[in-house]
């Protein structure tokens, strides 16, 4: 099968990267292509694969920008498409679902955020797509006939121990104290509007606090709002989940990186207006205890909850412990996308007919009743 898949983010990279490679050694062939986000370029190029960045220039954060962009990404998935013979086209992108549904090809749009939370790209892209490939507990709303969900989460395609192995020899930060990381992402992105992170003076509290256990570092798309130069730390893009793994703790307003702390048992906090909004998070929160969600108005709340986890005892091990229980729970999510993308589409009528046929991709089978072959 020839199979499109455009890249939007670096999540998606890592999301995606796992399964493209065993999608061709299956045979299949797929076309790489990007845009231009954050380090998406960098992981490319030390990946070694090859691909076509379809939007070399940043774009602008206003809606008009936003809209011009997609139509500028219409036109050039629409013509890679034609010209590579697509038979598939996935990724998360709007232009897509716009490609494909114009030349009759089926898309695969792949998400974890609720259609609340992303109703103006769910809007440009669920009416035009064929399937919507989402953790089972996410809600797409009005489009739940097209919804094939799984039990697992996005990060699980590239954090799962299976496929992740954390090497402190990668970590080039000094093993005589515990450290820290802050995350301060650039909140610019389509369902960012309005939406407020971590202020600046809430920052300036949370370091003095963590400063007296160990040391601070901050990793920010937006270092010129923020006058805390000597904190700030940047790490090859590739071993950026070799920090996450040995930090003490996460504090940030990225949701991204506040998911991915969880899967590896890292103890984090996200202060964001999205708290309390997105499923995948909340579940991590309430069954789990993995990551703790905190609006950016309630500064007392934020500075409690940091206070909680410093004044943890064995904080590690209850987080690992806590991370143990929600991986027995969930399947290989990278065995099931190769194999449903693969299969595709047969594999959709399948999970349709009978969605407990995930269960075959490491889930407990047992407690689902479910024989195995």
């Amino acid at each position: 099968m020839k199979i499109l898949c455009l890249l939007s983010h670096p999540a998606q990279f890592y999301f995606f990267k796992n399964t493209i490679t065993r999608l061709r050694e299956l045979g299949d062939t797929v076309t790489v292509l990007i845009k231009t986000k954050d380090i998406l370029e960098e992981l490319l190029n030390e990946t070694g694969w090859e691909y076509e960045n379809i939007l070399p220039v940043v774009r602008g954060k206003s809606r008009r920008a936003i809209i011009g962009s997609l139509l500028k990404r219409d036109d050039k998935v629409l013509q890679i498409t034609r010209k590579t013979k697509a038979d598939l086209l996935m990724g998360s992108d709007a232009s897509l679902a716009h490609a494909a549904k114009l030349l009759g090809k089926p898309c695969l749009s792949f998400t974890e955020d609720d259609y609340a939370v992303i109703h103006y790209l769910a809007d440009l892209t669920f009416p035009f797509t064929r399937h919507i490939i989402t953790p089972e507990i996410c809600d797409v709303g009005k489009w739940e006939s097209k919804k094939i969900g799984y039990k697992g989460y996005m990060k699980l395609a590239y954090l799962h121990p299976d496929y992740f192995t954390p090497d402190r020899s990668k970590v080039n930060i000094p093993v005589n104290k515990p450290y820290y990381l802050i995350r301060l992402s650039g909140l610019n992105a389509h369902h960012d509007f309005g939406i407020k992170g971590i202020s600046k003076e809430v920052l300036r509290k949370i370091i003095e606090m963590l400063s007296e256990t160990g040391n601070v570092f901050i990793n920010s798309e937006i270092r010129s709002s923020y006058c805390f130069p000597d904190l700030h730390i940047d790490f090859p893009p590739i071993d950026i989940h070799h920090y996450l793994n040995y930090a003490e703790m996460l504090v940030s307003d990225s949701q991204s990186m506040s998911m991915e702390a969880a899967m590896l048992g890292t103890p984090s906090i996200r202060i964001s207006d999205f708290s309390g909004r997105i499923s995948v998070l909340e579940e991590l929160e309430k069954k789990y205890s993995l990551t703790y969600g905190v609006k950016p108005s309630d500064e007392q709340g934020i500075f409690d909850t940091v206070n909680k986890l410093l004044n943890m005892p064995d904080r590690k091990e209850i987080f690992q412990a806590r991370r143990k229980k929600m991986l027995n729970d969930k399947i290989d999510v990278t065995a099931f996308l190769t194999w449903f993308i693969h299969d595709y589409p047969a594999s959709a009528i399948v999970m349709k007919k009978l969605p407990e046929f995930q269960y075959k991709f490491g889930v407990r089978s047992s407690e689902f009743g479910v024989k195995m072959s």
